[in-house]
């Protein structure tokens, strides 16, 4: 806390962002953390694990949980994922309902709005993102549509705030941040200052190679890989002054054909899945790494619980 910040009015709390897949929720928590601390695609569901992200101001504190896409599942892996979301949001002090402006509020949208309908006395606030793809003319229309979903789902006034959000172009970032400040307790901080998130290393190493994996690649693979950390040790034999870390990775699929897709001919797209990575990494660890890749064929593992559980779902 700062010396600034009076003890009474200092807020802290947690805050979900959910909304079908690809609707900026990742991408908006690394603007309001101001770090990247979640993967981001342009392919959706490629969030696998709830990630807190922690933004600090002189008068707040909120950590931020970026969960799956919330979705009708249609794998044991989907359902999961489902799963996850809905304990999360049992749990939170407030919720931002993201719905992307390039996009008209769909049977998916409606699909959320319902779930959260059903939660007891969470504020809901609707996160209308990604509003540098649209006209003033279209924002505006669907900010209309918007809150009528609000007051249609949820009752009375609808939703408890309605925030227009460019995080690409830091357009009401920070207002988005207030806005969700405003819903939550008062409370001493709950984060040490400069902590970014509470995320395992390893997690965060296995979405950082996932990302890399995903560009570019078709529309298949995003469901079928996972990424698995198997060890992160210090090289042996290393001065002080010139150290390195050893990263060992499998990157898993469901069948030999993505697996040649990830490869690519000759280990060239590995390579560069490699080298993307890397930059990523050694900038969340502040060392120099050696990474070693490897993809393995875990056959259906979507919807096999003994793989589910061992891929760490």
């Amino acid at each position: 806390m700062t010396e600034n910040s009076s003890e009474g009015s200092y807020r802290a709390g947690f805050a979900v962002l959910v909304g079908r897949p690809n609707a900026g929720k990742s991408t908006l928590t690394n603007a309001l953390v101001g770090q990247k601390v979640a993967i981001t695609s342009a392919k959706p569901q490629t969030t696998r694990h709830t990630i807190r992200g922690i933004v600090h101001r002189e008068d707040f504190q909120l950590i931020l949980v970026d969960t799956p896409g919330l979705h009708r599942p249609r794998t044991l892996l989907g359902q999961r994922l489902n799963d996850l979301v809905a304990g999360t949001l049992s749990e939170v002090d407030t919720i931002g309902f993201c719905l992307p402006a390039n996009e008209k509020i769909g049977p998916g949208d409606r699909f959320i709005a319902n779930q959260l309908a059903a939660l007891p006395n969470k504020p809901i606030i609707a996160l209308v993102t990604k509003t540098d793809l649209v006209s003033r003319a279209a924002l505006t229309e669907h900010l209309i549509a918007v809150e009528a979903l609000g007051r249609e789902v949820l009752g009375g006034l609808g939703f408890a705030d309605v925030v227009p959000v460019s995080a690409a172009e830091d357009f009401q970032v920070d207002t988005v941040a207030k806005v969700l400040a405003g819903h939550m307790p008062v409370s001493p901080p709950l984060y040490p200052e400069g902590e970014l998130t509470d995320e395992p290393v390893a997690v965060m190493v296995a979405e950082l190679i996932r990302e890399a994996a995903l560009e570019g690649v078709r529309d298949e693979l995003p469901h079928s890989l996972a990424v698995v950390v198997e060890e992160i040790q210090e090289r042996e034999g290393r001065s002080e002054d010139n150290p390195l870390l050893d990263v060992h990775v499998n990157l898993y699929v469901e069948r030999s054909s993505q697996k040649a897709i990830i490869i690519g001919k000759g280990g060239a797209r590995l390579r560069d899945v490699g080298s993307r990575a890397r930059l990523g990494i050694e900038k969340l660890l502040g060392t120099r790494i050696y990474l070693d890749l490897h993809v393995k064929v875990a056959k259906d593992w979507q919807r096999d619980p003994k793989q589910l559980g061992k891929l760490g779902f």
